[in-house]
């Protein structure tokens, strides 16, 4: 039998080589189809075929594109349990942690946004970002002295980090220290002139201040940047009372969106 299949050649190789060539091809051709229909935005057809070619290979790239499909298809959980995978693959690659971190936040799981974060900071202690979504992860366990200590990690790194500094300055509004602040909200209105949410938390520590005058400028200029902040005419109708104007007050709160 073995000098026939020598003579002849294995048929049990040949079969085994076309199934493998086979595999190959319609892994190729399935992922191929759903980058196409991921980039198509035609989110079910790529999970679909991202799902399928998995079944052929175990491959990296189609897992993080399968990730991409689901938080399309808003099905955040089944993006970071492929995400997951990923982890489990490359343990050294912050990169994917920090997307863990990203998807932890959108579900509204703090406890893992934290860890995706630590995990993170083991690999890169000094990156910025991870100090970011770290103080994110904080504020959601209701940690705000650590967020702050995060963000402040973060902009040592990152001087011109501004989110990091509108996240801070909102952060420590809430805890009351307004000078501190303030001093946040002047940075950013200084090198974001015009940006509505500067122009907010400006308007918000004046408002704490009881500078009620400095308020409704800041709240104007906020309400010019987006005719449409809700949140800003709600705000500016209580200083608009507060100086005695209860008409404006009165026509602030009776603003209406509706279209």
């Amino acid at each position: 039998m073995n000098i026939l299949k020598a003579l002849f050649g294995g048929k049990t190789e040949d079969s085994e080589e076309r199934k493998q060539d086979e595999e190959a091809k319609n892994f190729d051709i399935l992922k191929f189809d759903g980058v196409k229909a991921l980039h198509l935005g035609e989110v079910n057809h790529a999970i679909n075929c991202f799902t399928q070619a998995l079944n052929y290979k175990d491959d990296l790239e189609t897992r993080d594109y399968l990730s991409q499909a689901f938080l399309m298809a808003n099905e955040p959980l089944k993006a970071y349990e492929q995400l997951q995978k990923l982890a489990e693959a490359q343990p050294d690659n912050p990169k994917i942690f920090m997307r863990l971190a990203d998807v932890a936040y959108r579900m509204d799981d703090y406890g893992a946004m934290a860890d995706a974060c630590e995990k993170a900071l083991l690999i890169d202690e000094a990156s910025p970002t991870v100090h970011y979504l770290y103080a994110r992860a904080c504020i959601g366990q209701g940690d705000n002295v650590n967020a702050v200590a995060m963000l402040t990690k973060a902009i040592l790194t990152t001087p011109d980090y501004l989110d990091a500094y509108l996240l801070r300055g909102e952060t420590l509004l809430a805890m009351d220290s307004l000078e501190e602040a303030e001093e946040d909200a002047n940075f950013l209105v200084e090198h974001v002139a015009g940006n509505e949410d500067a122009l907010l938390l400006k308007a918000r520590v004046e408002k704490a201040k009881g500078y009620n005058a400095a308020a409704q400028e800041f709240y104007d200029k906020v309400i010019e940047a987006n005719p449409f902040h809700a949140d800003a005419f709600k705000e500016r109708a209580e200083v608009r009372e507060a100086l005695g104007d209860l008409q404006g007050a009165e026509e602030d709160r009776n603003v209406s969106f509706n279209t």
